[in-house]
């Protein structure tokens, strides 16, 4: 043994000395390799899980996920909140805040939402204020992309609001608020509006709210510097009557969104034109397999970072459905990965894109997927970790 590594060490040496290419060292690190100045990436990601609190959990929960071999470690509280259903983290990672889905007598709410510090030794969350989202039910949140500005969605009044963002991570009261107006087919479901998310397209100039009450997707364009929303011209897109719109993703190019509908379990595709702020569709598919003819309802869709494959989470059938994204923003599907647990409510791709975690909301587990590179196929790492109602995963790389 000890012969082996004094003969790499000799190879080694004769390599650096002749110029050539040192084979282990590329190996290790490959980014690094082809730049000798490039830093290293981060060696594990800091998972925030927000849950469904009650009897089994108690707010915001922290993990870590070690991105060499995709295993998770020991969960624990990050920070005690009431039903913190959805997450995001400011940019310049020192801040997160969370919508707390609380809901009172007659739909009545106390509906808020909550902005913590993040220690960044050990990533636990400080209560810095809440604030009113000026509507009921509070079920998603976003960052603008400045920083300046937490843009939320309110499920049970069917509105959307801005509120600002101060240097001290603290939230402002709204300086937008929205409420939509009309009904669906499904009396049911849509007896009104229910805004289920708002998201910035990537050059913050407009923000796009799906509501499934309405089966449309809202455009404002969006003024940063004054935190206000105003109806875009046309105001919205619309998907298939009855399909209920939950969430939407942008592809990294810019050119198309994809709006995940949870009533009909589909995917519309839309070109998106940016200078305008409109939206072209392009074509609807199922997130279900062909012969699966049970109850299911989708919730999450993400693209990957490197833009060719699109994923979409399946509550009833209990998977990940896996579409190719082609040149033209249309789909194929590339078949479905079941999650390993029950109504996967919501999924996050990490940053580097090599692991999709799927938050098992009714089995009470978080797992990790690795991602094909190649084929946007999805293979278990074992990786897994207990987290009571977990219903949003967000990443932040550590050091």
């Amino acid at each position: 043994m000890q012969l082996r590594k004094t003969l790499s060490v000799l190879i080694l040496m004769v390599a650096c000395a002749l110029g050539l290419p040192a084979q282990a060292q590329e190996e290790r690190n490959p980014a690094r390799a082809a730049d000798p100045n490039a830093k290293a990436g981060p060696h594990a990601m800091r998972i925030y899980v927000g849950t469904y609190t009650g009897p089994k959990s108690k707010g915001i929960y922290q993990v870590r996920l070690d991105l060499a071999s995709g295993s998770l470690g020991t969960p624990e509280v990050a920070g005690e909140t009431a039903n913190p259903s959805f997450l995001a983290i400011h940019p310049s990672r020192r801040f997160l805040y969370a919508v707390n889905e609380v809901w009172g007598p007659a739909g009545k709410t106390a509906a808020m939402l909550s902005a913590f510090a993040i220690a960044p030794d050990t990533g636990k969350l400080a209560s810095l204020n809440q604030q009113a989202t000026t509507g009921a039910g509070p079920c998603y949140v976003t960052v603008d992309r400045e920083g300046r500005n937490a843009l939320a969605a309110n499920y049970g009044s069917g509105s959307v609001c801005v509120m600002p963002i101060g240097a001290d991570g603290r939230l402002g009261e709204a300086t937008a608020s929205i409420q939509h107006k009309g009904s669906g087919p499904n009396p049911r479901r849509q007896e009104g509006p229910h805004a289920h998310c708002i998201d910035l397209d990537p050059a913050g100039r407009f923000a796009l709210a799906a509501d499934l009450g309405l089966d449309k997707v809202l455009v404002y364009r969006f003024d940063p510097a004054k935190g206000t929303l105003v109806p875009n011209d046309p105001p919205a897109a619309a998907v298939a009557p009855g399909a209920g719109p939950r969430h939407l993703a942008f592809h990294p190019s810019g050119r198309f969104v994809y709006v995940i509908s949870e009533m009909a379990s589909t995917v519309t595709a839309f070109g998106y034109d940016a200078q305008r702020g409109t939206l072209g569709a392009l074509q609807t598919v199922s997130t279900l397999p062909a012969d699966f003819h049970g109850e299911s309802a989708t919730a999450e869709v993400q693209v990957h970072p490197g833009g060719r494959f699109l994923y979409g989470s399946n509550r009833g059938h209990d998977s990940i459905a896996i579409f190719a994204i082609a040149g033209d923003g249309t789909l194929k599907s590339l078949g479905h990965t079941p999650t390993h647990g029950k109504t996967p409510r919501h999924f996050a791709i990490d940053p580097t894109g090599a692991y999709l975690l799927a938050a098992n909301q009714n089995s009470d587990t978080v797992v990790v997927f690795r991602i094909d590179q190649e084929t946007g196929s999805l293979s278990g790492t074992g990786g897994a970790a207990s987290v009571p109602s977990p219903v949003c995963v967000l990443f932040l790389p550590m050091p």
